[in-house]
C-alpha cells in the first residue's frame, strides 16, 4: 500500500507539472496568435501543447487513481476511451514534433533558398496537415477500440501489485502485424522527416554562427534573429522527443526479451512515455523571452 501511494502521489506530482507548463504554452502561443502578425508556428506550438495535455490526462487519470487504491471504476468503455486517446495522442505527439521541425527549418532559410518556396502563405494553412495527422492516427489506432478490457469482466484476478485495469486482448495475428507494421512505419517517416529537417536546422545554424563570428572580429554589431533563437529551442525540443523515445523502445525490447512483467522496469517505462510532454514546455520557457517574462 505505501508503494502504490508513493508511486500515486509521484504520478499526480509530475502529471500535474506537465499539465500546467503545457497549459502555459497553449495560452501564451494562443495569444500570440491572436496578434497583428500570425505565424503558422504558433498553431503548430499549440497543437503540440494541447496534444500533451490530452496524453498527460488520458495516462494520469486512471495511473494515479488507481495507484491510490481506487476500487476498479472503468468499465470496458472507459478503459477503450483512455487507452484509445493514450495511443492517439502518443502518435499526434510524433508527428507534429515532425512538423515542428520541418516549418522552423523552412522559416529560417535564406529568402533565395528553393525551400523558402514551401513556406506556406497564410498560417492557417498548416491545419490541414494537423487535421490529416488526426485522421492517420485515429486510424493506426482503431484496433484498440475492439480489443481493449476492463479486467472485471475477463475474469482474471488483478495482481497485488500491479495499478493496471485495463488489457489488451489479443486479436488475429495478421491484424496485429498490420496495425503494429503501421505504427512503425508512421514512426520511421515521421522522425525520419525530423532527422533531416534538424540536420538542415543545424547546417544553417553552423553558417549564421560562422557569419557571427565574422562580423564580431570586424566589428560589426549583429543582433540573432528571433527566427534563429526559436530554432535552438526547436532543435533542443527534438533531442528531448528523440531520448525519450529511444531510451522507451530499448527498455521496452529488453524487457519483452529478458525480463518480461518486470513491474520496477514497467514503471521506468510509463514515466520515460510522458517525459518529453513533462520537461518539453520547461525547455522552452527559458529560451524564450517573451514566454520567460509571462511566467514570471
Amino acid at each position: 500500500m505505501s508503494l502504490r501511494f508513493f508511486k500515486g502521489t509521484f504520478s499526480f506530482f509530475i502529471s500535474g507539472l506537465g499539465i500546467v507548463g503545457n497549459t502555459f504554452i497553449l495560452l501564451h502561443y494562443m495569444h500570440m496568435f491572436k496578434g497583428s502578425k500570425k505565424k503558422s508556428v504558433h498553431i503548430v506550438f499549440i497543437h503540440l501543447a494541447f496534444t500533451n495535455i490530452i496524453m498527460l490526462l488520458s495516462i494520469a487519470i486512471p495511473k494515479t487513481l488507481a495507484a491510490f487504491g481506487t476500487e476498479n471504476f472503468l468499465e470496458d468503455i472507459g478503459c477503450m476511451i483512455f487507452v484509445y486517446l493514450e495511443r492517439v495522442a502518443r502518435g499526434l505527439c510524433i508527428c507534429t514534433s515532425s512538423l515542428l521541425t520541418l516549418v522552423q527549418a523552412i522559416t529560417i532559410n535564406p529568402r533565395d533558398s528553393v525551400w523558402r518556396k514551401l513556406k506556406l502563405r497564410s498560417a492557417w494553412h498548416i491545419l490541414l496537415p494537423l487535421l490529416f495527422f488526426w485522421i492517420l492516427n485515429s486510424l493506426i489506432s482503431m484496433n484498440l477500440l475492439f480489443h481493449i478490457k476492463n479486467i472485471s469482466s475477463m475474469n482474471i484476478s488483478q495482481p497485488s501489485v500491479s495499478d493496471t485495469y485495463c488489457y489488451f486482448v489479443p486479436d488475429n495475428l495478421i491484424m496485429r502485424w498490420i496495425f503494429l507494421t503501421l505504427m512503425v512505419l508512421r514512426d520511421a517517416v515521421f522522425q525520419g522527416i525530423m532527422g533531416v529537417a534538424s540536420g538542415y536546422m543545424i547546417f544553417l545554424l553552423h553558417k549564421h554562427h560562422q557569419r557571427v563570428l565574422y562580423l564580431q572580429n570586424s566589428n560589426f554589431l549583429y543582433k540573432t534573429s528571433p527566427e534563429m533563437k526559436a530554432a535552438y529551442s526547436v532543435l533542443l525540443l527534438m533531442l528531448c522527443f528523440l531520448f525519450f523515445y529511444w531510451t522507451e523502445c530499448i527498455l521496452s525490447l529488453f524487457s519483452n526479451a529478458f525480463l518480461e512483467n518486470n513491474y520496477m522496469l514497467e514503471n521506468i517505462q510509463e514515466y520515460l512515455r510522458v517525459g518529453y510532454a513533462i520537461l518539453g514546455p520547461f525547455l522552452l520557457i527559458p529560451k524564450d523571452r517573451n514566454l520567460t517574462e509571462c511566467w514570471h
